[in-house]
């Protein structure tokens, strides 16, 4: 337990009986729904101050639903101060009317166009996409990479190079390969990612990377520590990736390890990592 307020910068919420969510139905410890008395049941004593919804992937005809069902939760539960959601960015300046939408509401901050489950690897370069991530900048909105793999990583660097004044933040270290210790190309790539100004990566979804039934800090460690070394202690956030993590570990679990990873870390370092730098990204403030 920490005495810093932790912001979550990476919670879901979902109800398979209000929304439509392909991909969890063949995932059954995911396959119902997870609200907000479940989460707070899973933090149990950390003080988690705000949260961050990022859209959990309903079926892409729904995702203006979606967002409008948690910004009603949200004025339920003043800890959610922010949600990015799904937008349909390949589509170019023809994502323009969605993203004027969007930005009406004041707890919207950022967009998700998951990348990880695009099977063409030229998916995040094609020009359409390339136009609809550049559009965020009018708009003040940020971008949430995730994607999985050494070629998906290598399209999402260029796909920053292209996108200059639009900031970028990289969900879960940008899912290493844990599970089998490797740390190249991945290292390589948090590098030349980090060299970007307008990046940020976020400390999350680590130990579904890893063993799920066997993971322990020292497996973790080496991971965490390549994201903080090239990142440094200002572009660093923390995130729960609830009710995802539960395939790996308890949130509690989560949040107490990555303490233990970081206890080396000056106090000030600390308090950026669980809090002070999600305040500023997200605009939370």
């Amino acid at each position: 337990m920490t005495s810093i307020p932790i912001v979550d910068t990476h919670m879901h919420l979902w109800d398979p009986a209000h929304l439509s969510y392909a991909w969890i139905k063949d995932v059954e410890v995911l396959n119902r729904p997870f609200l907000l008395a479940d989460y707070q049941r899973a933090i149990e004593s950390q003080q988690v101050a705000k949260i961050v919804f990022v859209q959990c992937e309903a079926d892409q005809d729904q995702y203006v639903q979606e967002a409008e069902w948690v910004t009603a939760l949200a004025k339920e539960d003043p800890r959610i101060a922010g949600i990015v959601p799904w937008a349909p960015l390949e589509q170019g300046d023809a994502a323009r009317d969605a993203l004027a939408a969007f930005a009406d509401n004041r707890f919207i901050k950022g967009i998700r166009r998951i990348i990880q489950y695009e099977d063409d690897l030229e998916f995040c370069l094609r020009a359409g996409f390339v136009r609809g991530v550049q559009l965020l900048e009018l708009f003040d909105f940020h971008f949430e990479i995730c994607i999985k793999g050494e070629e998906q990583f290598a399209g999402a660097l260029e796909l920053v190079r292209r996108c200059p004044n639009v900031r970028f933040i990289l969900d879960h270290i940008g899912k290493p390969n844990i599970v089998h210790r490797e740390l190249d190309p991945w290292r390589k790539q948090i590098g030349e990612l980090a060299r970007m100004e307008n990046t940020w990566c976020k400390m999350s979804g680590l130990v579904v990377e890893a063993d799920m039934k066997h993971w322990t800090l020292a497996d973790l460690q080496p991971y965490i520590d390549v994201a903080w070394e090239n990142f440094g202690p200002d572009r660093v956030m923390f995130g729960g990736d609830w009710p995802v993590v539960t395939q790996a570990a308890e949130l509690h679990k989560w949040i107490s390890t990555l303490l233990t990873a970081v206890s080396g870390y000056s106090e000030e370092e600390r308090r950026k990592l669980f809090h002070d730098n999600a305040i500023s990204f997200y605009r939370l403030d």
